[in-house]
């Protein structure tokens, strides 16, 4: 594990880096436009406006160039210059006018090496020859400062390390990490797609992907009602109203679509589950002895995405939340958050993940005017937060000012195989809709009191968690997730019958099987059934119809031969009862 020392050095190889890679752009064009150039968490990048569209090939020659610089081992020099002199040093450099347009200070750092200059606070390296191992990634369009309104630039990514060991094992991560890439492997395994000119950012999910969301629903509902939830149904749409009761319309309003005119009234597409929820509460006066309300729904809801920031099924414009809300009294919460933690990694384990990053998102004691909801009612929820965590025992970073104005919140952040954090989980105190909905129940005094509300998703969405199943099992499902358990490979036509009698008892016993009937050769069929990621092959020829036997191949390539039917069925139910990644 790196210290801060090794990572802030990395850090400046890395930033130094990017400055080399820009002299070496700036060499192959001279009127080349620069943006910005940072260090990243695992490389770096820079923002270009170019004559022409980069491809591939340039990396290469934009890295050699780059290893003439560090090979003439240039030094890097700091000077201060005052802002007059720093708008006229640029001055054919508009992105660095506006930036430097905007710093306060009058005077301003640059940093120069060789034949680059650029606007930089710094650090760097003494000289270029302390980047020791390096390499350039990829190509991609970057809108200048994020915002789609504004010029598309052309942004270089690349990495750096501190050997070329280092390097390559870096190098061989990307290539696992391409090899389980969600938005190609749903593709290869015919599981979703999606169609820009249907418009961006919607899944559709087909037959075998369609299958693995009913498994994936049937087992969430199973174990909510288990968990003593209702499940409830809310509409798509919603008045204006509510949205403006909710406040989504006041602080919310450029990520929802724009409103459809139905009878003369403003309606919007939901973006949010919660206000349909409370309207549910607020059919009739409630009582302390009907709570705590654990309600959840499984509600497909859009936002608007900026075009730029849409990826794969990762991040979506339309997409079905696994939401859930919980109103109780002030009394029940601790109870109510140390449920709702077990209950959420119950459910992650239930899908394979065992490693997790907790963060407890709090206010800043600082500006405690800036949070709705009384110092009393943040203490308690923060408490009812800490100690369910620490019942637990699980480790979890504490971020001051990361909760959003209405309550304190855990994210629970799972771990795949690779050791990627993906953000799942959320359980999120909320002291701000109750009192915009005028929420209240009859306590045991017989005054109405305001509910406490707490806003829970377990696996986020089902389209984004879907895409991280994906990943996290390179598209080989556990038996029990897989659209198709077995697949019947007849050797000729005359086993097709035999086969289709095989795939019929199967069913009886609800496993997924299929029968590949066409002409292909076998081998052909068993290739099929690989880059399907089927977990079991059945090969059936003259010896197995002779003997009424199976011959069995595993996806990991084992064989077993002279399976009975039976037998086979016990195997295929002891790894679907599993939920793990045994065959």
């Amino acid at each position: 594990m790196q210290n801060e020392d090794q990572v802030s050095s990395l850090e400046t190889m890395r930033h130094s880096a990017s400055h080399v890679m820009a002299e070496a752009v700036q060499s192959l064009f001279p009127d080349a436009k620069f943006g910005i150039g940072p260090s990243t968490d695992d490389g770096f990048y820079y923002d270009f406006e170019l004559p022409r569209s980069l491809t591939p090939d340039d990396l290469g020659i934009i890295e050699k160039k780059m290893k003439e610089s560090i090979k003439a081992k240039a030094a890097f020099t700091r000077e201060e210059i005052s802002k007059e002199e720093a708008l006229k040093l640029f001055e054919t450099q508009p992105y660095k006018i506006e930036l430097i347009n905007e710093l306060e200070d009058e005077t301003i750092s640059i940093y120069k090496h060789g034949s680059f200059i650029d606007l930089c606070r710094g650090p760097h390296m003494e000289t270029t020859k302390g980047i020791r191992a390096f390499k350039l990634l990829s190509i991609a369009g970057a809108y200048w400062r994020g915002d789609e309104n504004r010029p598309m630039l052309q942004r270089i990514y690349g990495t750096a390390f501190e050997s070329k060991d280092d390097l390559n094992e870096y190098l061989k991560k990307l290539e696992e990490i391409e090899a389980r890439d969600h938005r190609r492997l749903i593709k290869q395994l015919d599981l979703i797609s999606f169609h820009e000119e249907a418009g961006a950012g919607l899944a559709y999910w087909h037959p075998k992907g369609g299958r693995m969301r009913v498994l994936i629903e049937d087992y969430w509902r199973k174990l909510h009602y288990e968990g003593g939830y209702d499940i409830i149904f809310t509409p798509h749409i919603g008045r204006a109203h509510l949205w403006e009761t909710s406040g989504h319309l006041d602080f919310y309003k450029d990520g929802m679509y724009s409103p459809m005119d139905i009878d003369g009234q403003d309606y919007y597409i939901k973006p949010m589950n919660c206000p349909f929820h409370i309207m549910i509460y607020k059919t009739k006066l409630r009582s302390y002895r009907e709570l705590p309300l654990r309600w959840a729904e499984l509600g497909t809801v859009y936002r608007y995405e900026r075009s730029g920031t849409l990826h794969g099924l990762l991040r979506v414009r339309g997409f079905t939340q696994d939401d859930a809300h919980i109103v109780c009294t002030p009394e029940q919460t601790e109870d109510e958050i140390l449920r709702v933690l077990d209950f959420s990694l119950n459910m992650l384990r239930g899908f394979g993940f065992e490693k997790f990053n907790v963060e407890l998102s709090v206010r800043d004691p600082k500006t405690p005017d800036k949070y709705a909801g009384s110092d009393t009612m943040w203490q308690q929820a923060e408490g009812s937060l800490v100690r369910a965590l620490e019942a637990r025992d699980l480790p979890y970073e504490r971020m001051e000012g990361e909760a959003v104005f209405y309550g304190p919140k855990i994210d629970v952040k799972i771990k795949d195989a690779l050791g990627r954090s993906w953000q799942c989980s959320t359980i999120q105190f909320d002291f701000n809709l109750p009192d915009r909905f005028d929420m209240s129940y009859i306590a045991e005094d017989g005054k109405e009191h305001r509910p406490y509300m707490v806003h829970r998703a377990l696996l986020g969405s089902l389209e984004r968690f879907f895409g991280v199943l994906v990943e996290h099992y390179a598209g080989a499902f556990p038996v029990w997730l897989a659209p198709v358990q077995v697949v019947l490979i007849p050797i000729a036509d005359r086993h097709v019958e035999h086969a289709s009698q095989i795939a019929d008892e199967l069913k009886k016993d609800d496993i997924r099987v299929e029968v590949d009937g066409s002409n292909e050769r076998m081998n052909h069929k068993i290739r099929e059934a690989q880059m399907s990621k089927i977990p079991y092959m059945v090969i059936i020829g003259d010896a197995e119809v002779e003997d009424n036997t199976l011959s069995v191949r595993l996806r990991s390539g084992e064989n077993l031969k002279d399976q009975t039917l039976e037998t086979f069925k016990e195997r295929l139910k002891s790894a679907v009862a599993s939920r793990g990644t045994l065959l």
